[in-house]
Order: structure tokens, then C-alpha cells, then sequence
């Protein structure tokens, strides 16, 4: 999805969560600010489809909740909202909230070239901050690329980059797959503009 600063009222998060639900399109919610969140490409749905219902059949009885563009995460210790592209959280303490969740294990990002830096940079630096989040993959949609931010036991942050013919693994979800899978008859062509 495409975070877009459109010019709002700064609202508390009450009011944003008040407000949001009164909305056809959905919002981030950042430091008091709102973005509207703007659909992305044809190969951005598709992988993030592919993606939650990958990880909802491999959770299926677990007890671990997968998340969609849908599902709201609350930045750790903050006020501030997100929606990702796919999450999973396998803490008790999600089980109680209705409206987001706040401790994922594993978020997903499909990139578009517009959100590309800021969701390696300013989301990734607000995600980081949770002490249960442990994966954080970052998803091309215009070739079969994808970087893993992995949170080793030391607690140090490690990048790991895939490509065509690699096995991805996500310790968090304990779930290995070839990265093919989630390509599948997808036209990888640069995205342009209509």
C-alpha cells in the first residue's frame, strides 16, 4: 500500500480511531498525523494474498493470528497505527484487543517505489522497537527479490537478501519456502503510471 500525507486535522488516536471508521479508504495514523492509504499494483495484491493465506494454512490450530492489509498494527510503546501487508502475531496479548494488534512476530511489505525507502527506513526503525517482532520481509513486486531483517537471539538486526532459486526461511513462524511460490505466474515488468 501507498502511504499518501493528505491534509488533515490533527487528531488524537481516539478520534482517528473514531474518525477511521467512518472512512471507504483506510489510514495510517503517524505522530498524530494521517495518511491515506492508496491501493497499490496488480503484483502488490497478488503477493500479499498469497502471503496471509500462505501463513494462515501453515498456522492453521496454532493459536497465531495472520493479519491482511486490513489489520492495523500498533507501534510498540506509541500511539501511532499502521496497516502492513501481511503480519502474524502469536501473542496472548492480541487475543484481547479488537481494533489492531501490537506484538507481530512477523510483518510483510510488498514494496512500491514510492514507499520503498521509508518502509526500510522510518517504518522499519518504528517496527524494530517491538521486543516480539523478529521478521521483517521486504517484498519486490517487479522482480523475485526479497530482504529478510531477522532479529537474531543476540537481539541484533541481520539482513538477509533472496533471490531467484533461494529457500526463504522465517524462524518466527518456524515456515521455509522456495521463493518461486509466492512468484508464480506474475508478470515482473516495471510498474508504470497509466
Amino acid at each position: 500500500m501507498v502511504a499518501a500525507k493528505e491534509k488533515f486535522p490533527q487528531l488524537t488516536p481516539a478520534e482517528y480511531f473514531a474518525w477511521e471508521e467512518k472512512q471507504l479508504e483506510k489510514h495510517e495514523y503517524i505522530d498524530g498525523q494521517i495518511y491515506a492509504m492508496s491501493g497499490g499494483s496488480v503484483n502488490h495484491g497478488r503477493l500479499a494474498i498469497r502471503f496471509t493465506a500462505m501463513f494462515d494454512a501453515h498456522l492453521e490450530n496454532s493459536g497465531c493470528i495472520t493479519g491482511n492489509s486490513d489489520v492495523k498494527i500498533n507501534i510498540f510503546e506509541s500511539s501511532n497505527y499502521t496497516y502492513p501487508d501481511a503480519s502474524v502475531t502469536c501473542d496472548d496479548r492480541d487475543k484481547t484487543t479488537t481494533q489492531y494488534i501490537t506484538y507481530p512476530c512477523l510483518i510483510v511489505e510488498v514494496l512500491s517505489p514510492s514507499t520503498e525507502a521509508y518502509d526500510r527506513g522510518g517504518k522499519f526503525r518504528m517496527y524494530r522497537k517491538n521486543p516480539v517482532l523478529q521478521d521483517y520481509l521486504l517484498v519486490s513486486s517487479t522482480s523475485i527479490e526479497m530482504d529478510l531483517y531477522h532479529k537474531n537471539d543476540a537481539g541484533e538486526w541481520l539482513i538477509i537478501n533472496y533471490k531467484e532459486g533461494d529457500t526463504i526461511e522465517l524462524k518466527s513462524i518456524n515456515l521455509s519456502f522456495a521463493i518461486e511460490q509466492v512468484y508464480r505466474n506474475l508478470d515482473l515488468t516495471p510498474e508504470t503510471t497509466p
